[in-house]
């Protein structure tokens, strides 16, 4: 169609696409503060485990051997979240035009299937102690304190994670701060069956095991209901009420199709069909276009949208 305000030519579809972030940290901002965040959650679960291990191990104690393993599984994870927000905070190319957001979020499915692999192996190891009657021996009041303090370090590292994860919106850290919110309550369980142990009730340390796997799986699944509809691309908005958002522009007479999508970092892709006068010149349809972007940036923030122009 020619631009001139005179023109009847029939409007053809007119794609328009651009990618807003105001305000927090770009891609490749973003991917290295992930990581550093990592690393210092990596160093504080590093020295938790040690400790669990080794109160653990001298004891028998099946509950705090759970929460060791716990620990340990959180170590691991950090170490892939290094790895797969590297891959993550990539660019956009060829063979990913979307980017690489997606990978943060089969991470988080990574902390499932460790979830996963703990909760059977110390729900196993629960039955077995009840029915073979072991309990756990020697535990001293020093125990008790140096397990402890490895609380206090679960409870700055849950702070921490969440704090920078909303900061960097990180789907990622988010689902290890949530993973290891289930350790403050796991170490909660092993310092009590400590303290049992201590008072002659041995046996139910068995039991506190088997509640520690319970919690381990309630964690994992709190993680499959944030992660599996990014991965499935479910609908980030409203059909609705994104079609409301774009008729509150001037001068589109209609809303023929919406789309949308979030990635893991809390982007916006939205598909929007709007339909104007089929006289309308280019420069108007493409600042109708600029209009309607602007429109849902404003209510919904970062985002990419892209606008079809159809003729009435």
């Amino acid at each position: 169609m020619a631009p001139s305000s005179q023109s009847a030519a029939p409007l053809a579809p007119l794609p328009r696409s651009r990618a807003r972030r105001h305000g927090g940290l770009s891609g490749g901002e973003r991917s290295p503060a992930v990581q550093r965040a990592l690393l210092v959650v990596l160093a504080l679960n590093a020295a938790v485990t040690v400790v669990k291990i080794v109160v653990g191990a001298r004891t028998g104690t099946l509950t705090l051997l759970g929460a060791a393993l716990e620990s340990g599984l959180d170590m691991l994870n950090n170490v892939i979240g290094v790895m797969l927000v590297a891959l993550a905070g990539r660019a956009p190319d060829e063979d990913h035009p979307y980017g690489h957001d997606k990978f943060e979020t089969l991470g988080a499915l990574g902390i499932v299937i460790f979830l996963s692999i703990s909760c059977f192996e110390l729900m196993r190891g629960g039955v077995a102690a009840l029915v073979a009657r072991r309990t756990p021996v020697g535990v001293r009041p020093s125990d008790i304190g140096i397990v402890a303090s490895t609380l206090v370090v679960n409870v700055f590292v849950v702070w921490y994670e969440r704090r920078r994860g909303r900061a960097l919106n990180s789907t990622f850290l988010l689902a290890d701060a949530a993973h290891t919110g289930s350790d403050i309550l796991v170490t909660l369980l092993a310092i009590a069956s400590l303290g049992l142990a201590r008072a002659g009730w041995e046996w139910l340390d068995a039991a506190l095991a088997i509640a520690v796997a319970l919690i381990i799986a309630w964690s994992g699944y709190q993680i499959l209901r944030q992660s599996i509809p990014v991965l499935v691309d479910e609908r980030a908005i409203d059909a609705a009420e994104l079609r409301g958002i774009v008729l509150g522009v001037s001068d589109i007479r209609d809303v023929r199709n919406v789309r949308s999508r979030s990635t893991a970092s809390g982007q916006l892709f939205a598909e929007v069909t709007i339909a104007v006068p089929g006289a309308t010149p280019v420069d108007e349809a493409h600042r109708l276009a600029d209009a309607v972007e602007a429109a849902i940036e404003r209510e919904f923030g970062t985002s990419q949208v892209t606008v079809h122009i159809e003729p009435v």
